[in-house]
């Protein structure tokens, strides 16, 4: 009896061990099969705050009558700004900017006038559809022998990016899962918990056609482990 029991004890504790032994192993197999896919959440919103720089010179041979001009000058600009819609707190004046064009010149050329004074007159606005308005009709000023520079630049921006990134980066992963799925699913296997996952970096570029409207895109990258 004693021989009968002690071999029951061994062959049970063969058994276990088997089971734990093929357990680890299948284990260890499913440890090292992975596959990593990458997911897209990509938007285009329109902007919801423009910049626009107006250059304006005066050029002239008496500096204190010529600076009082261009205080005449950012005045009519002012105004065109407000009488469409602008806002005073939404406008910003710099400094005139003074150049000795005599003084500073390279050569001997004829110059008619001394000095050239240019002023940067900035729109910031979030009334982006109103500023594209007056943008088309700047040519007004030109009517009022008022002197733009030939830079006046206009840039665009989106400020509600923080609000949307959470629901984009659940998309982006929604995405990658999708993906790792279906690449399970060819490969007879089914897939398992989350490795790894980068959220990656996230894009605001302009669209191809609008430079008003953004197109915001994230690539999240998510290693997945792979099950029988």
């Amino acid at each position: 009896m004693k021989n009968i029991l002690s071999a029951c004890i061994i062959g049970a504790s063969i058994i276990v061990f088997g089971c734990l032994l093929k357990s680890g192993m299948d284990h260890f197999t499913d440890k090292n099969r992975v596959v990593t896919v990458k997911g897209l959440s990509e938007q285009e919103v329109p902007a919801d705050l423009v910049t626009w720089t107006l250059s304006v010179y005066e050029t002239g041979n008496d500096l204190p009558a010529l600076y009082d001009k261009m205080i005449a000058t950012n005045g009519k600009v002012t105004a065109f700004l407000k009488n469409n819609g602008i806002e005073q707190e939404e406008i910003s004046i710099t400094p005139p900017d003074v150049d000795d064009r005599i003084s500073n010149r390279y050569s001997n050329e004829y110059i008619p006038f001394n000095y050239k004074l240019t002023t940067r007159i900035s729109v910031r606005s979030k009334n982006v559809s109103l500023v594209r308005s007056i943008i088309d009709r700047q040519g007004e000023l030109i009517r009022q022998g008022i002197a733009l520079g030939g830079y006046n630049p206009i840039s665009y921006e989106y400020t509600g990016f923080q609000e949307m990134k959470p629901k984009m980066l659940e998309e982006a992963i929604a995405n990658a899962r999708e993906s790792a799925e279906q690449f399970a699913k060819n490969s007879g296997s089914r897939i398992g918990r989350i490795i790894t996952a980068d959220q990656g970096q996230f894009s605001i570029t302009e669209s191809d056609e609008r430079p008003d409207v953004k197109k915001i895109r994230v690539v999240s990258t998510v290693k997945y482990a792979l099950k029988n």
